[in-house]
């Protein structure tokens, strides 16, 4: 296995195809809120954080640890990633990572090192991005993803913890309110995103016996739901803003996306389609994003 697992690691610096399967654009995305999510807290508590190297630090091991549970989940779902159109031109079905025992090799690796990194920062960043670990690997894509449309909203945890680690890291402090109610804004956000993408590819999950909340309860209640999330999307980013003493024009800018998200939300709702479901879709990871960068300059 050593020796497999440094092969694969080896092969990782020759082929596009392993820094494909670690799916760097959703990387990028929980990478940077939780940075932004750190500098938040190195401003808000300069008398007890950690400093910038446990900012910066902790940042590259979420980075790692991200791109080590997206390998081995990659992994994990090549079957049914074969039989999807969304995913059937992903390395391992497509051949590029043969045999798929070297993907889950070098996603053991990325995660082995990650959490050696943060070992090194901090003992309650470690437990957070393990937290992380267990609700995406083992939560999500083990044991829900194919037996209940539950799936998401327990997987939704993941997307919380690499915000944590990163802040529990720079702060010094296992938890507290402010960053539990950012990581709820990304648990809230989570399902949006990815019920959106299921409402366009509902066939292809039903293809894949994948029971997604559109496939197993139909787009109506599906759109009913990512109404739901929004709204308390919209009142989770608000209330934040009241915690961190914000400016005018943050207030705008957040108001203004929050507005764009009810829009979006509601033409989903009055018209069921495949392109509005995909508009929302596309717009919640900028939005994620923007929220986080505004929330910074409110903090700073």
């Amino acid at each position: 296995m050593n020796i497999q697992s440094y092969q694969a690691t080896k092969m990782a610096f020759k082929s596009p195809a392993y820094l494909e399967v670690t799916k760097l654009k959703s990387v990028a995305l929980l990478t940077l809120v939780g940075f932004l999510a750190g500098v938040v807290g190195y401003n808000l508590h300069p008398k007890t954080n950690q400093g910038l190297l446990a900012l910066v630090g902790s940042t590259v091991a979420v980075a790692i640890a991200c791109m080590g549970a997206n390998t081995i989940t990659n992994y994990v779902d090549r079957d049914i990633d074969a039989l999807m159109v969304r995913t059937k031109q992903r390395p391992i079905p497509l051949g590029k990572i043969s045999p798929p025992k070297k993907a889950l090799f070098y996603g053991l690796v990325l995660v082995s090192l990650s959490m050696a990194v943060q070992s090194l920062l901090s003992v309650y960043g470690l437990v957070w991005i393990a937290v992380g670990l267990f609700f995406d690997i083992v939560a999500y894509n083990v044991w829900l993803k194919r037996r209940s449309p539950v799936n998401v909203i327990v997987g939704s945890i993941a997307g919380g913890a690499p915000l944590m680690a990163i802040w529990s890291s720079t702060v010094g402090e296992f938890w507290s309110t402010m960053p539990i109610l950012m990581a709820s804004l990304v648990v809230l956000w989570t399902p949006i995103h990815i019920w959106s993408l299921a409402i366009r590819y509902a066939d292809d999950y039903a293809k894949a016996r994948i029971p997604m909340l559109p496939v197993v309860f139909g787009k109506k209640a599906a759109i009913h739901c990512i109404a739901s999330a929004s709204l308390l999307l919209i009142v989770f980013s608000s209330f934040l803003f009241l915690l961190v003493q914000p400016k005018w024009y943050s207030f705008i800018a957040i108001a203004t996306l929050n507005i764009s998200v009810s829009l979006l939300s509601g033409q989903l709702f009055i018209e069921p389609t495949d392109k509005n479901a995909w508009r929302l879709f596309k717009f919640s990871s900028p939005y994620l994003a923007l929220v986080f960068m505004i929330l910074v300059t409110s903090a700073l």
